[in-house]
């Protein structure tokens, strides 16, 4: 255990000191370890008693060493209970010993150990112990030879000690638990109402102690009649007598004072219950207070200090605070002691400590609670706290009379924002000097002006808890303003106001008029509201006024002279005096501001107790409106406090604040009686009509005040209105009568004024809960139940839009005429599906403004009856919708505005679509109407059908189809008229509009309403249409005229296309043939059926075909689409009969051979159309068309493209293709022959073929072949053959550079097509289709910057590689074709290569305008058809005949001897693209002879490399034989370089080549040689042996790479043939 090691080490310490001098000592610590280690815990230490004799002993030695070492361990051992309680005599006999000790150590030890006696068990319980432990203290606090820490420990032991026994008092007397001595303290805090507050929270301690009953009792324990004891000899040390129970005969006064005035504040229970201490109290305590207290002698010695009188005071608080209850005649003593003080020319230091002790009780509610109820509501006592209250004013009253007012004044406010920022003035800082002398009298004030705001919060504070306790209403609620006060805290709060409230006003209004300081200024402005507050909720009236009449005079600007006395104003007098000028610059200082937020937050609590108050408080906010909008105005610089309490409203200017603060007044109206908002709505309208009196149209200051006060008088009747809509009915005739009155006024601003806010108040009421309760929730308005609603809320609706119709019919101006139609356009923007009973009269309105002369109101009717056809159809009474169509339908008509006749259009579709949408809902199947697959519906028109149906439901039962039809009637035939009207625009919107509605709702209407919309609507407009546009006239028309220039007019620029009549009815005829095709789009399968239809489309054929030759381009362009949706829409889907598909197809046969020969540029445009159609026909109905259907179109098209390449092109100088061949390259590629027409590819192919380059007469061709029959010699390393195809390449004709440039384009559409034929049809044209490739090739010499030779090899390339798998052995497809076809088609392929490689590819060409680019391009063409060659076909397993293989193989050799059949002068002339690719053909033959995988060999490529090694083999030996001509014939210069690097490539291929073993066969060697090579695996390079004797004559060439080359070649042949040499050469 840690103590008994702790002890044991201390044991050890004291017989370490007592060693020497003193053994018994020593001895004693021994024994007393030995004895320490057979106990174990605290108790058995206490039951023996060596331990603690060891330690006295020690103690009684009386040296400090052992002194302190033995009251440490008997401290340890006292506060571990290890110490019997028999031992407490003999330990305070030690202690009394020690005490009488000098030194400063062991007399603050013996303190300690009698502090921790009396917080251990060892607590004395009798009268001697406890006597004698107390009396050690107090000898050590008033011993002289005691130093200032032992007597300040002393008195702090002492005071704890005494605390320790009256806490073991209240614990033995059971007394209630609780101190309460921070109650007593006179707290301190920011702010007077934070002091009202906290001592509040404090004092509900004590409240707890004395609601519970207390039963007083005369007997006391043994505890209490020490305390007792003590307390008495206190009392007479506090007198300046002695103590004769402590034994001590004196100790300072204000010591034992300021200890009873501990025990005062701390043990309230104790003076309370038992009866001797109260006793006590009353006649030893209260005897000396009252004593201590008298200041009419002069007082000596320690009573006459400042701390003393201090406690004195602080006592006598006490004893009033929490005793006056019991001590009523010493506290009404003491009081009134109090309050003559003040007026007593004392030392202001004492006035200043009984201002505070004053003060004291005024923060404290219950203490004042106390004091006022048993003392001035008792009529036996004196009026103390009305005495009170006076006295402080009478001090803040010398203000008025010092003459350093204005000083003490500032200092006043110095204090209060001293306090603000938690700084306090204390009065230990005084010196005699005149600054101070002002600061201690400001402190005073101060004090008295604290005092007075403690009261006004008291009371404030007090009401609160009435309000709480059920005894007053809230102001907030509803009241009876004549019910009696009966409760006992409201008639006390009462009695305080009425007895307190002119003193504490005339003092407050005094301070706030005569300081400017912040933080004073908040506080006292803080008392106006709480006290006008409680004086609100006490229905104090007289009070009330008063106090807001006096807080509105420091709202907007201050008195000149501060009244020296309040006088009692009525609520309603006039404050035009008070309030300031508006012509000058308005600066509201932070006391303005902090008065008006004062007032706002009265207002919002006494809204409903104001009444008749409304006026003065109206006539400040109305000042402060024009304040706020006034330009001039400003605030000063707002810091210190103020800045503090506009933290939470950020970084806004008080401006915005107040400003906020003024709406949110009149926004919380919603929480008035209704009284009060008839009171307040009566102010207002008070207030503007007195200001309409003075208003005028002029500009002088006042009329701008007026028109200000007017201004805000309706800002806040439409804010209250707004609201208070729940109970609109008693406040909607005084207000809408009061806007009336202004909209007749002759100003203009008051006019605008009036309209606006009646705009927002019918708006408002229309917002109403009461209207929303007419429509069911979710829902839109059900025309039913609004017509069965309630008289009221119909009555209602009638009174709200009567002002508007009043407005429009008796106004003689016509900004109000259109201000009312605005406001009739707002209304019905909002809430134009909560009418119900003003519909009719809304919609006559709007009919009589369509016929108005005046545009603007023309503008401002149709926006109201757009919003209604928009978003109110379905909000409409059932007998007004026939009234809606006829409506719209004079906006249509009306000449004013264009643009409303076009909407008005727009809204007889949208009507439609409501009508129709009705018919929906009843049931599509019904009465024969259409029945659509609902799969073709899209998602959106599903989404529209569903958001119409909330729309229509309520209309769907209570209108049928004969009435749904007979309204879609009425609406088609007025479009029908608009459709014949004299403007473009509205008859185009009107046929549009009619051909939208069936396209929309067809499938709605039944086949009676089909029929008759087709013979009577759709084929009638088409028909008279084309009547009108054939009969109009084409004269040209000016536009508008803008004005003039130079005399003559200046008009409006018109489009030609639109600038006549025939060409605007053209556009309609455009537009009706839109809305047709629209119609057979959607309708054809279904209007097909009806019995005459053919009839009309054969109508329709024949204008098609007509306008298309004879009418504009826009009409044919229109016809021909009308065709053309009609047909793809239904031919993929089978519901397209083959007599329409003919009608059309015979109608675009007959207009492209008709129009073949015009070059006309509107004539080609439609041709291009009427080709894209042809070709879309053909791509969507290919499955309906049979043999003859395609020949007839293919004639089509090739008259189309003959006349196109025959015809000269208008764009044949700029290099550009026409427009038509343009379209006839689109249109190509969709008339590929379908599966069922897959014979017909043959001649499709053929009919594209021949508008490529074509080849010479038959007879010119034989004649050349004649000629050219045996030659054999060579051109440039061509042979008579090439040289003979060559030459009938040349002999082609190419019409012209529009002809090239026409094959350039038609080129990879003939390719692309090709590649899409079946395979057995296309090896039929597979030749013709490589003949015509190779004659395009062929321009290349002619032509080399041409693109059509280039297309073309890439053409050859592509159609080459794609079908080498069908070239091979193995295909399927080439098994039904004949070999002489495949011969043919191999043939033809071979021409190409040998006439494209051999003369063309490698070639230098001449060429002045190629670019670097463009040659790097046609080298890389010409490498990758020699690559095709050589790496594709002649790799590939082809079945190709032998012959056809040499000449292949013997194009690449002819291609390669480039270099070395060329003289050696020759070569250096060469460009380098020629020697590449003579170099890459060589490299193409060493390829073909190279054997490598034996998975890639096949026999084909077998009989391939035995024709290629015979070809090397040959080259190989004439580039030898060249390099040594070479270099005898240049001696001593270089060879070429182009030489050169041929040699040392073939040298370098040669080493690395390895052939097949079979090729050996073929090879020119010696069968010996054969043999040998064969026996020693060497077949592989067998082809080096047919070179020696090349490659031996290569050894003596001068160039040493060759000669190194030949050397490894020869080394290579010499171990094929075992050749050695005889000795070993010499290792070096």
């Amino acid at each position: 255990m840690a103590f008994m090691a702790v002890l044991e080490s201390d044991l050890r310490a004291l017989s370490a000191e007592a060693r020497r001098r003193y053994p018994a000592v020593k001895d004693a610590a021994e024994h007393a370890i030995l004895k320490l280690r057979t106990l174990s815990n605290p108790n058995d230490i206490a039951n023996s008693e060596d331990i603690l004799r060891i330690f006295l002993m020690a103690c009684e030695v009386r040296t400090v060493k052992l002194s302190v070492i033995g009251l440490s361990c008997l401290q340890k051992l006292i506060s571990h209970d290890a110490v019997a309680p028999s031992a407490l005599q003999e330990i305070l006999s030690t202690l009394k010993e020690h005490a009488e000790m000098s030194d400063e150590s062991v007399q603050l030890k013996t303190l300690q150990t009698i502090l921790i006696i009396f917080q251990s068990r060892l607590h004395p319980e009798d009268e001697e112990n406890m006597a004698q432990a107390l009396c050690i203290c107090l000898r050590l606090l008033e011993n002289n030879r005691s130093s200032d820490s032992v007597r300040n420990t002393a008195a702090a032991t002492f005071r704890q000690a005494v605390a320790l026994v009256f806490d073991r008092l209240a614990l033995a007397e059971s007394l209630p638990s609780g101190k309460f001595g921070s109650v007593g303290q006179i707290y301190r805090s920011n702010s007077v109402t934070g002091d009202v507050s906290r001592n509040i929270h404090h004092s509900e301690e004590y409240d707890s102690v004395s609601v519970v009953k207390l039963v007083t009792r005369d007997s006391l324990t043994k505890a209490g009649a020490i305390g007792l004891r003590l307390l008495e000899d206190l009392t007479a040390l506090a007198a300046g007598g002695s103590a004769a129970w402590l034994h001590i005969t004196s100790v300072q006064r204000s010591f034992a004072l300021d200890i009873l005035e501990f025990i005062l504040s701390n043990y309230v229970a104790v003076f309370r219950i038992l009866v001797p201490y109260e006793q006590v109290l009353r006649h030893q305590i209260c005897s000396l207070l009252m004593t201590s207290l008298r200041t009419n002698a002069e007082v000596e010695g320690e009573a006459g200090e400042p701390f003393f009188r201090r406690l004195v005071l602080r006592s006598v608080g006490h004893v009033i605070r929490y005793y006056s209850s019991s001590l009523i005649t010493e506290s009404e003593v003491f009081l009134s002691i109090l309050v003559r003080v003040t007026t007593l020319d004392l030392p202001l230091w004492h006035r200043i400590l009984v201002l505070e002790i004053l003060r004291g009780f005024c923060v404290e509610a219950r203490t004042m609670h106390i004091l006022f109820q048993t003392f001035d509501m008792d009529p036996s006592n004196t009026n103390v706290v009305e005495y009170m209250v006076k006295a402080l004013a009478r001090v803040v009253s010398y203000l008025q009379v010092q003459d350093t007012s204005e000083e003490s004044l500032a200092a006043v406010a110095g204090m209060f924002s001293s306090k603000a920022k938690g700084i306090e003035w204390s009065l230990e800082n005084d010196a005699s000097n005149a600054a101070v002398l002002v600061a201690s009298e400001a402190h005073a004030i101060t004090l008295a002006i604290e005092g007075l705001l403690g009261v006004v919060f008291t009371i404030a504070t007090l009401t609160d808890e009435a309000v709480d306790m059920g005894e007053l209403e809230s102001p907030k609620c509803e009241s009876d303003a004549s019910a009696k006060l009966t409760g006992k805290t409201a008639s006390l709060c009462y009695s305080m106001v009425d007895s307190l409230w002119l003193t504490i006003l005339d003092t407050l209004s005094l301070i706030l008029a005569r300081t400017q300081g912040e933080a004073i200024v908040l506080e006292i402005l803080k008392g106006y509201q709480a006290f006008t507050q409680a004086c609100g909720v006490l229905q104090a009236i007289e009070p009330l006024n008063s106090f807001l009449a006096s807080l509105c005079k420091f709202t907007i600007s201050i008195p000149v002279e501060v009244e020296k006395k309040s006088s009692i104003q009525s609520p309603v007098s006039k404050r035009t005096e008070a309030l300031v000028d508006q012509r000058d610059s308005i600066v509201l200082t932070p006391k303005n501001v902090q008065a008006l937020r004062t007032l706002f937050n009265i207002a919002h609590r006494l809204h409903n107790v104001l009444g008749p108050s409304w006026v003065l408080v109206l006539e400040t906010l109305a000042a402060l409106d024009r304040a706020i909008h006034s330009p001039h105005a400003t605030t000063q610089e707002v810091s210190t406090v103020t800045r503090l309490s506009r933290e939470s409203s950020g970084q806004y200017s008080d401006f915005n604040i107040l400003s906020s603060l003024n709406s949110q007044l009149f926004e919380s109206s919603a929480l008035m009686h209704i009284s009060a908002v008839k009171s307040l709505v009566s102010a207002l309208c008070l207030l503007s009509e007195q200001s309409l009196r003075g208003a005028s149209s002029g500009s002088s200051p006042a009329s701008i005040q007026k028109m200000g006060s007017i201004s805000f008088s309706v800002e806040r009747i439409i804010c209250i209105l707004v609201n208070n809509v729940h109970r609109v009915e008693s406040l909607w005739d005084p207000v809408v009568s009061h806007f009336l009155e202004l909209a007749e006024n002759s100003n203009q601003h008051l006019r605008n004024m009036a309209l606006d806010a009646l705009d927002k108040s019918v708006c408002a009421v229309l917002e109403s809960q009461k209207l929303k309760d007419r429509v069911t929730p979710g829902s839109l308005p059900n025309s039913k139940h609004i017509k069965y609603a309630s008289t009221e809320l119909r009555s209602l609706e009638r009174a709200v839009m009567t002002p508007l119709r009043i407005l429009y019919l008796s106004a003689q101006s016509f900004d109000v005429r259109a201000r009312s139609l605005k406001i009739l356009l707002h209304v019905l923007e909002i809430h134009g599906e909560k009418l119900y009973d003003s519909w009719s009269d809304i919609l006559e309105m709007l009919r009589s403004v369509a016929c108005a002369p005046e545009k603007d109101l023309v503008t401002l009717g149709f926006q109201s009856l757009r919003v209604i056809m928009n978003d109110g159809l379905s909000a409409i009474p059932i007998d007004c919708l026939k009234v809606c169509i006829d409506v719209t339908g004079a906006y249509s008509t009306q000449k004013t505005e264009l643009n409303i006749s076009l909407t008005a259009i727009g809204l007889l579709w949208t009507t439609t679509d409501f009508i129709a949408k009705g018919l929906f809902l009843r049931g599509s199947n019904e009465n024969g109407k259409i029945d659509l697959s609902s799969s073709e519906k899209t998602d959106g028109e599903w989404e529209e059908e569903a958001s119409i149906v909330k729309k229509v439901s309520a209309q769907d039962s209570l209108l049928n189809d004969s009435e749904r039809d007979e309204l879609l009637i009425t609406i088609f035939s007025l479009l029908q008229t608009l459709g014949a009207d004299e403007r473009p625009e509205v008859r185009n919107a009107a046929i549009r509009t009619l051909f939208q509605v069936l396209g929309t709702h067809g499938q709605k209407l039944s086949q009676g309403m089909w029929e008759d919309c087709l013979w009577n609507y759709v084929f009638p407009s088409l028909d008279r249409s084309s009547h009108l546009a054939a009969t109009s006239s084409t004269d040209e028309w000016h536009g508008k005229e803008l004005g003039t220039r130079d005399g003559k007019a200046v008009h409006m620029l018109i489009h030609h296309s639109r600038n006549t009549a025939q060409k605007q009815w053209d556009e309609t005829l455009v537009v009706v043939l839109g809305g047709i095709a629209r119609i057979l789009r959607s309708f054809f399968p279904y209007l097909r059926t009806f019995s005459n239809f053919w009839s009309g489309w054969q109508s329709l054929i024949n204008f098609v075909s007509s306008s298309i030759l004879n009418g504009s381009k826009e009409v044919a362009l229109a016809g021909i689409n009308c065709l053309q949706t009609t047909v793809l829409s239904h031919s993929a889907k089978g519901n397209l009969p083959i007599a329409y598909l003919k009608s059309v197809l015979d109608v675009y046969g007959h207009v492209l051979l008709e129009s073949s020969n015009h070059v006309d540029l509107v004539v080609v445009k439609v041709k291009q159309e009427t080709l894209h159609g042809l070709g879309e026909l053909f791509a969507h109905s290919y499955q309906m068309f049979d043999v003859d259907m395609y020949q007839q179109l293919l004639e089509v098209v090739h008259v189309v493209i003959q006349a196109t390449i025959t015809a000269e092109s208008i764009d044949s100088d700029t290099g550009c293709l026409p427009p038509l061949q343009r379209t006839i390259l689109e249109v190509l590629p969709l008339l590929c022959p379908s599966e069922q027409l897959s014979s017909m590819w043959s001649q499709f192919l053929q009919s594209i073929l021949k508008y490529l380059p074509r080849a010479p007469p038959e007879s010119k061709l034989q004649k050349d072949e004649a000629e050219q029959g045996a030659k054999h010699e060579t051109f440039n390393g061509a042979s008579s053959a090439s040289v003979r195809l060559m030459e009938t390449a040349e002999e082609s004709e190419i019409s012209s550079m529009h002809s090239s440039i026409y094959s350039e384009k038609l080129i990879p559409v003939i390719i692309d097509v090709f590649l899409r034929a079946p395979d057995h049809e296309k090896y039929t044209i597979y030749p013709e289709i490589i003949q015509t490739l190779g004659r395009c090739m062929t321009t290349r010499r002619d032509c080399p910057d041409s693109a059509v030779w280039r297309l073309a090899v890439e053409g050859f390339n592509h159609v080459l590689i794609s079908d080498i798998r069908l070239l091979s052995q193995k295909s399927e497809a080439l098994s039904s074709i004949s070999t002489a076809a495949k011969n043919r088609i191999w043939k033809e392929i071979a021409d190409i290569y040998e006439i494209f490689l051999v003369g063309y590819c490698g070639r230098a060409l001449s060429s002045n305008s190629m670019s670097t680019a463009a040659l790097k391009a046609d080298m890389s063409l010409d490498m990758a058809i020699l690559s095709t060659l050589g790496d594709k076909i002649l790799k590939s397993q082809i079945d190709a005949p032998f012959d056809i293989l040499q000449r292949l193989v013997s194009t690449l050799d002819r291609c390669a001897s480039r270099t070395c059949s060329l003289p050696v002068e020759t070569v250096e002339l060469l460009p380098p693209h020629c020697l590449r690719f003579s170099l890459a053909s060589l490299q193409k033959l060493f390829t073909l002879t190279s054997f490598g995988n034996a998975d890639d060999w096949n026999l084909t490529r077998l009989e391939i490399s035995k024709i290629a090694v015979k070809v090397l083999m040959e080259r190989c030996e004439n580039i030898f034989n060249r390099l040594l001509i070479d270099e005898a014939a240049l001696g001593d210069r270089p060879l070429p370089s182009a030489r050169f690097e041929e040699v040392v490539y073939v040298l370098q291929e040669l080493a690395h080549l390895t052939i097949h073993p079979d090729i050996l066969s073929v090879l020119p060697l010696h069968s010996s040689l054969k043999h040998i090579v064969t026996e020693g695996n060497h077949e592989v390079q067998a082809h080096l042996l047919v070179l020696h004797p090349s490659l031996c004559e290569l050894v003596v060439s001068r160039e040493p790479r060759v000669r190194e080359l030949v050397q490894v070649l020869l080394r290579l042949i010499s171990q094929m043939l075992d050749l050695r040499k005889l000795t070993q050469p010499l290792q070096l």
